[in-house]
């Protein structure tokens, strides 16, 4: 089984597949091409159960207050950071997901899905980085054998609450929108 530092670095890679299918639509957005009704929507769809509920639910749930258990600081920390930034892509997804529907319902929404998103790739690019390359080599140094292992079990019951096979189904979806929309 990997551990759990491994699990979410894998989800990452599957999130910025997502991430540079969003950055083609909204080049294609921006010069007036035609995005079918349903790319967005799919797109946000993507974000909301893979990146938010699956992804960012292990941490918030369980490897942040493990972490805090281990002494790394949640306030003035890397955690409290994390946490500040799940909620301000929150935001930013919560607006891109107003702006889809309306542009599924033809109304003008193209600019404003754009911004929206387009904020959001730049929050979740800095991110990712940051988790991939600071708090994750915490976690790396301050979690021993036995901890890894209760996370990545606790990440399974996760993912079995998510139901059986969303996260594959949700990783090839990713994949989908990567090759048909990223340039």
């Amino acid at each position: 089984m990997p551990g759990p530092v491994e699990i979410l670095m894998h989800e990452h890679r599957i999130i910025e597949r997502a991430l540079r299918a969003l950055r083609g639509v909204c080049q294609r957005l921006e010069n007036g091409e035609a995005v079918p009704a349903d790319v967005p929507a799919q797109l946000v769809e993507f974000i909301q159960t893979f990146a938010d509920r699956c992804h960012h639910g292990k941490e918030e749930k369980h490897l942040f207050p493990t972490l805090e258990q281990c002494g790394v600081p949640r306030d003035g920390g890397p955690i409290g950071v994390m946490l500040y930034e799940h909620e301000l892509g929150r935001g930013f997804v919560r607006e891109m997901a107003e702006a889809a529907s309306a542009y599924a319902r033809g109304e003008s929404a193209a600019a404003r899905f754009v911004s929206a998103a387009r904020q959001y790739m730049d929050l979740l690019a800095q991110h990712i980085y940051k988790e991939d390359n600071v708090l994750f080599q915490i976690a790396g140094n301050v979690l021993d054998a036995p901890t890894k292992t209760a996370l990545a079990e606790a990440f399974e019951r996760e993912e079995a609450e998510l139901g059986l096979g969303t996260h594959e189904h949700y990783e090839a979806l990713a994949g989908e929108l990567e090759r048909a929309w990223a340039t």
